[in-house]
């Protein structure tokens, strides 16, 4: 039994791996920073939301996002030490995990009880407990409620096996309870922020004012793309489930109004499913009179349509975020995305016409890969010619169908976790392309991408810096110029 005064500590452990940042909680791609991240860092959505649902129903917790506030593990341990923890609640990942496990054996050594949580299927097995002891809870999936009825069976004394979703062990066994079924995401109170770096989060798409401030309007995705990595491990389907949309503006107007933002980015999965629903959205915002906060969103292309936006448009729309994957149909088709590309083209050449600005992503090692379609990929970035555009090496996360299919074909090549992070280099390798031409592909896409970037802004030091400036201050442009000018020099 837990002595009521004891706290319950969330955290985003520290990640930092050869003196360079990792972005974990938040990131549907967990990953080690590139030079071009400076400052973009996601928002601990499910840490947040967690941290909340607890303090709404009297449970004392503590949150310290030590990614965002820069910790190191030594300087963490210290925060932590200044209190009277009894349970800490880490969300780990595929590519930060053995990081984490080594400061997590450190914290149980000082009698912290581990609960373990996020998108990282490696878990969920009775073998991973039983070979790491001092992990005393697996939370599976969306935890934020299982997290809550853990900690009242822990306070209470009750049965553990009335908790929905956790592993946990029970007379030296390992226990697994029924799956959590997906839950009213209106339940949720809104996520924890006050005890956060607010400042320190960014997503802020097309160049959007800053402070920007990070939301969600829904959860989940009803399409099938099989490397997606929280329909599958975090959601546990592929199900859908979208916010009131009212309070979802309540929150906006409350973070923009009373807290200061200048914008904000809508990280949901797919956006704009439900095309009803974004004219109610988009409705809502004008009546509110807040068509003057700037606002971006993560959506599917082919959903969009004229109407919806210029209605987006009308309502404040700076940019989007589209995933258009490759320049090859069949590529598309083969992961399960089920997008028509054509009317993907045509919808981001429509959202550019209307002054929206685009982001694109892009991504190479899908079934089927040549050298071939990677060089169309590429052609089709310049063609679209988006604000800005992500190339990456498609990554075979574990607990996702697409992690299953190259696993039994033999493709995964690497199985040290420290690598799936789809940035650096390749885990996979493909009959017809080597890990080393997936890679290189990737910093191909970028060195020609640069060289555009260059024609299109007048390739000087100067017109780059004055775009920063405009779009984020000056401290952003500075450091900008800085790596603008030694990426020059390599």
């Amino acid at each position: 039994m837990i002595a009521d005064e004891k706290f319950v500590l969330l955290a985003n452990l520290p990640w930092i791996r050869d003196g360079r940042q990792g972005v974990r909680a938040g990131s549907r791609w967990p990953h080690i920073k590139s030079s071009s991240e400076i400052n973009y860092l996601p928002f601990p959505f499910f840490l947040a939301y967690s941290a909340a649902l607890l303090e709404k129903n009297g449970v004392s917790s503590l949150f310290i996002d030590a990614v965002a506030e820069k910790l190191t593990s030594d300087e963490f341990l210290d925060r932590l030490s200044a209190h009277k923890i009894s349970w800490l609640v880490a969300e780990t990942s595929i590519p930060s995990f053995s990081d984490d496990l080594l400061l997590l054996e450190k914290i149980a050594a000082k009698g912290v009880g581990i609960i373990l949580c996020g998108p990282n299927s490696q878990m969920w097995t009775s073998d991973f407990l039983e070979r790491h002891p001092f992990v005393s809870f697996v939370l599976v999936g969306e935890y934020e409620f299982t997290l809550l009825e853990l900690i009242r069976a822990l306070k209470e004394g009750s049965a553990l096996s009335s908790v929905s979703g956790i592993l946990y062990r029970q007379d030296g066994r390992v226990q697994r309870t029924l799956k959590r079924s997906p839950f009213d995401i209106d339940s949720l109170p809104w996520p924890e922020r006050d005890c956060l770096p607010m400042n320190a989060y960014l997503d802020a798409p097309g160049g959007m004012p800053v402070p920007s401030a990070q939301m969600m309007a829904s959860r989940g995705c009803p399409f099938k793309c099989g490397f997606c990595l929280w329909p599958q491990v975090i959601y546990q389907g592929h199900h859908y489930r979208a916010r009131d949309v009212k309070d979802v503006i309540d929150e906006m107007e409350y973070l923009v109004r009373e807290k200061g933002f200048k914008s904000v980015y809508f990280d949901d999965d797919t956006f704009n499913v439900g095309r009803d629903r974004m004219f109610v959205f988009c409705s809502e915002i004008k009546k509110r009179r807040m068509e003057k906060i700037p606002w971006a969103i993560m959506a599917r292309p082919d959903l969009m349509d004229e109407d919806v936006l210029n209605a987006m448009k009308d309502a404040g729309l700076w940019a989007v975020k589209y995933g258009v994957e490759s320049a090859e149909q069949f590529l598309v088709d083969s992961i399960g995305k089920n997008m028509d590309l054509k009317k993907t083209i045509e919808m981001v050449l429509l959202t550019k016409k209307l002054g929206i600005r685009t982001h694109l992503t892009f991504t190479f090692g899908l079934p089927g890969e040549t050298k071939e379609t990677m060089d169309a990929t590429i052609d089709l970035a310049l063609k679209l010619d988006p604000f800005s555009v992500q190339f990456s090496i498609t990554t075979p996360f574990p607990g996702t169908a697409y992690y299953d299919e190259l696993n039994n074909k033999g493709f995964i090549i690497s199985k040290n976790f420290n690598e799936f992070d789809g940035h650096g280099s390749s885990v996979i390798a493909l009959p017809s392309l080597s890990a080393v031409e997936l890679s290189q592909a990737k910093t191909r896409a970028y060195a020609v991408w640069k060289e555009h970037e260059a024609r299109r802004s007048g390739g000087t030091v100067m017109n780059k810096f004055l775009r920063h400036y405009e779009e984020k201050g000056f401290s952003y442009a500075f450091r900008r110029g800085i790596q603008f000018i030694k990426d020059g020099l390599k």
